[in-house]
Formats: C-alpha cells, structure tokens, sequence
C-alpha cells in the first residue's frame, strides 16, 4: 500500500445531511442537484485504477495511462448530464443551435461551450493530485484563476484528499467569507470506477468565520503565490 499512501494523503470530511423543515434555520446549505455519472461498462475506464496483487502476492494500486482519458469522459458525461439541470435557457439555445450549425455543416465554427459561470457562484473541483487537472478543468469550462483559488490552496495545503477535498475548498471559501446568501455552489469530484458526481448546492445564509474550520488559524496567509514553485510533489506529479 506504499503507492497508495504516496498519492493519497490522509483526508477526510463529515457532512451532517436533515430532510426535516425545522433544520432549515441552522443549516448552512440547501441540496440543489446531485448527478452521479458511471463508466465502468468501458474496460479502459474500469481498470485504468485497480487494486492488484504482484507476482509476490503483495496488494497496491495500479495505474494506467489510459487514466486521464477514462476522467475526461466520465466528465464529461457528468457535465452533459448537469447542464440542462443548471444553465439558463439562454445558454442551452446558444448549445443547440451550435450543434444544429455544425451538424448541417452550414458553417465552419467551433463546438460552443456554455458559461457555467451563469450557473454557479463558485466551482470546487476535485483536486485530482495534479496542478494539470485543475489548469484542464479551469480552461475547458471557461473559469478564471480566482475561481480555482479555493482548489488550488487545498492542494496545496493539504494535498491530495481524494474526493474530501471539494469540502475543503468550502471550507477554504467559508474561510475566506466569500459564501454569501443565495450563492450556488458546484462541487465535482471523481474517482476510479471511472466515476464522476456533481452536487449542486444553495446557500441558506451568509456564512461567516467560523472556528471550527481547518483553515482557521492560517487563513490569512493565503492565497499563496505558486508561480515560482520548483518542486512539490503534488503539482509536478505525472501519470506513467
């Protein structure tokens, strides 16, 4: 399990769901949307993360190349399913009408991505380990650097999580008093399978600095600058 606890490093996060009205006053938060998408009926997907014996017998983790391909499908069918659940009309007719264009071959343009920052207040994506997968993330769905802030200091900060670091960039942005009343909130996270889920969620009320939260006693000191980073594991690892 050495490989396994190089990638991942220990993480975790306990979220406190109530479908009862009276909880509604305390709450932080209301669930808007949760779209689960799965790929394991693709074999490339299924085992581009496996748990395998060696030759030896001894158990650790297996990755492909074929990895980064099996996440951008599981992706994107995890975006394709969301959009129609999120985006404004307006956004949905620019997507058909692009893709009636280019089917009828009535003129030369590219595939339009829709604005998903007329969808959400605030993007959380999985970390993924890798600076590349947040910097593929940010340029395919259009986001800005000041949207990625919040991931990219999680990983920075405390690394891989795995799918536990979405609730850290919350927290990162619950730190920061950037969740105000009525924002909506995006978080994605995937894993091997190759699966992909979004949760969309609604703020109930601003929330404030809080004490109980892991960025608390350090929050001041970031966003930190990692332009000029050499080396970090994290954001220089590669898939072999």
């Amino acid at each position: 399990m050495c490989m396994a606890n190089a990638v991942f490093r220990v993480g975790g996060a306990a979220i406190l769901l109530s479908n009862r009205p009276s909880d509604s006053q305390s709450s932080k938060y209301q669930l808007m949307h949760i779209v689960h998408s799965h790929t394991a009926s693709s074999d490339s997907s299924y085992n581009c993360i496996m748990h395998k014996e060696d030759e030896e017998g001894h158990g650790g983790i297996v990755i492909t190349k074929e990895l980064l391909i099996a996440a951008a499908n599981a992706i994107k069918f995890n975006i394709t399913s969301l959009a129609p659940l999120v985006l404004p009309i307006s956004e949905q007719v620019y997507y058909l009408l692009n893709c009636f264009v280019r089917r009828l071959h009535v003129a030369n343009i590219k595939p339009y991505v829709p604005d998903f920052k007329r969808a959400f207040d605030h993007f959380l994506p999985h970390v993924g380990g890798s600076k590349m997968v947040l910097d593929e993330l940010k340029k395919n769905l259009g986001f800005g650097e000041d949207d990625m802030e919040a991931s990219r200091m999680t990983l920075y900060r405390f690394g891989n999580t795995a799918s536990s670091s979405v609730w850290y960039a919350l927290a990162y942005k619950e730190a920061k008093e950037k969740i105000k009343k009525g924002d909506r909130v995006w978080q994605m996270a995937f894993g091997s399978g190759f699966k992909c889920s979004s949760v969309i969620w609604r703020a109930i009320r601003t929330i404030n600095h809080e004490e109980m939260n892991p960025w608390s006693d350090e929050i001041d000191g970031f966003p930190v600058d990692l332009k000029n980073m050499e080396s970090f594991i994290y954001f220089n690892s590669k898939v072999t």
